[in-house]
């Protein structure tokens, strides 16, 4: 059965809503979440603040498009952030480590998931991010339970 929740969020006053929305839709069982969406949707900014939501200090919640892949620690343990917009294929996200970290249990956050595509888990939650015409961003999260 797929659960779903919607969520507008009409500026960044309404983030941090959004975020624990978010947290407590996917609670202690999802631990992988794809986020889709083109670039400059706000896919990074909403992952800074469920960084935050799950107790990050988000100073140091950055995308990590140099490093692909950013570890925080956070009051459940580690928190994972990928951002695989630069990889060129399934195969490179195995020679990094991609598949380790995305069954190891920690939360994984996942930008640009078709980068890896069969690598990502198939109980993965699935985030949806787009803009609106009038620069509403719309999210929908589904998940398999």
């Amino acid at each position: 059965m797929t659960d779903r929740i919607d969520i507008d969020v009409a500026g960044l006053e309404a983030l941090p809503a959004a975020a624990r929305q978010i947290v407590d839709f996917l609670g202690s069982d999802v631990r992988v979440v794809a986020f889709h969406g083109e670039m400059g949707a706000g896919k990074t900014t909403l992952i800074r603040e469920i960084c935050r939501e799950c107790g990050v200090d988000v100073s140091e919640a950055n995308s990590p498009s140099f490093s692909i892949i950013n570890e925080y620690a956070s009051a459940d343990g580690p928190l994972y952030h990928f951002d695989l917009y630069r990889l060129n294929s399934p195969e490179e996200g195995l020679d990094i480590g991609v598949e380790d970290i995305l069954y190891s249990g920690s939360l994984c956050l996942l930008e640009w998931p078709e980068m890896i595509g069969p690598l990502v888990p198939d109980d993965a939650a699935h985030l949806y991010i787009s803009e609106t015409p009038d620069g509403v961003r719309h999210i929908a999260l589904e998940v398999d339970r």
